[in-house]
């Protein structure tokens, strides 16, 4: 039997459309699922006890599975070091790292580092990303902004701070308030609207502030919307103008189209966005 060629692996791999990637990414998608039933069923105490050997067998498949993938994926991309160093090349590392990390941590004392690295598998679920085209456009909002988020966050920060500080002058620890950081963690909890009431003011003064933290808390909150629903609009108002026609070279067709709605010309097909971001790192 012939081994594929780089491209063909490529196109299967890589590409979303012709129907050897579509039935690939749909063994891909359903491989993922099951390796994260596997990890849930590996958590419950009942489970382990009656199928514990069939749960360490699947794991170990899963995982023998995802590192082919990973390393067909190096093989047969166009850039290898843009990938291994893309998003989703790192969480195909992640997928795999945790079980065979596992093995070299024995001893009674290290049960609790064992169960992270179990835990650590539920990276294999943000695989899932690479299969939704709306978690693209997400994720590329989200890169868009982050300066501006960074910015809020980093305002956030220094609200809770002096909110925090001064509940700890008027409260003081006889109310609750023992350390800075403790009444930092109350601000918090306040300007996130989340409330626990674990630690509350119970003076006049404290109270009138916490009133006003609150406050703020619900016209804070709609910030980062806003920046994100600003960024996303515009970034699905790219997508959608990012198809052209060949023939007159119009834009702003649908993402299914086959024909352009200007001049009737059959349309390009709609190249996979991870291929695409692949293509324009090796031309770099």
């Amino acid at each position: 039997m012939q081994w594929p060629s780089k491209d063909v692996l490529y196109t299967v791999i890589f590409g979303t459309e012709t129907p050897a990637g579509r039935r690939f990414d749909l063994a891909l998608i359903v491989a993922i699922l099951l390796s994260i039933v596997v990890l849930f069923l590996d958590s419950m105490s009942s489970a382990r006890a009656h199928i514990g050997g069939t749960l360490y067998v699947l794991e170990w498949t899963f995982t023998l599975l995802f590192t082919l993938e990973y390393g067909v994926r190096v093989y047969c991309a166009h850039n290898r070091l843009a990938y291994i160093r893309s998003f989703y090349g790192i969480i195909d590392v992640l997928a795999v790292m945790p079980t065979y990390l596992s093995v070299f941590i024995p001893g009674l004392s290290f049960l609790l580092m064992v169960r992270l690295l179990r835990v650590l598998r539920i990276f294999r679920i943000l695989k899932l990303f690479r299969y939704a085209n709306e978690a693209n456009v997400l994720l590329r909002s989200l890169n868009h902004s982050r300066r501006k988020i960074m910015v809020f966050f980093s305002s956030l920060f220094i609200l809770v701070t002096l909110f925090g500080s001064l509940l700890y002058v008027v409260e003081g620890p006889e109310n609750g308030f023992t350390s800075i950081p403790l009444s930092i963690y109350w601000a918090i909890v306040t300007i996130t609207t989340v409330g626990f009431g674990d630690i509350t003011p119970q003076t006049p003064l404290g109270q009138g502030i916490a009133a006003v933290t609150m406050l703020m808390g619900y016209a804070i909150i709609a910030v980062p919307t806003g920046i994100l629903s600003a960024e996303l609009g515009r970034e699905m108002r790219r997508e959608y103008d990012m198809r052209h026609c060949p023939l007159c070279d119009k834009t702003g067709h649908d993402k299914d189209a086959s024909y352009c709605k200007y001049c009737g010309g059959e349309m390009e097909p709609k190249q996979d966005p991870e291929a695409a971001a692949a293509v324009a790192a090796e031309k770099d």
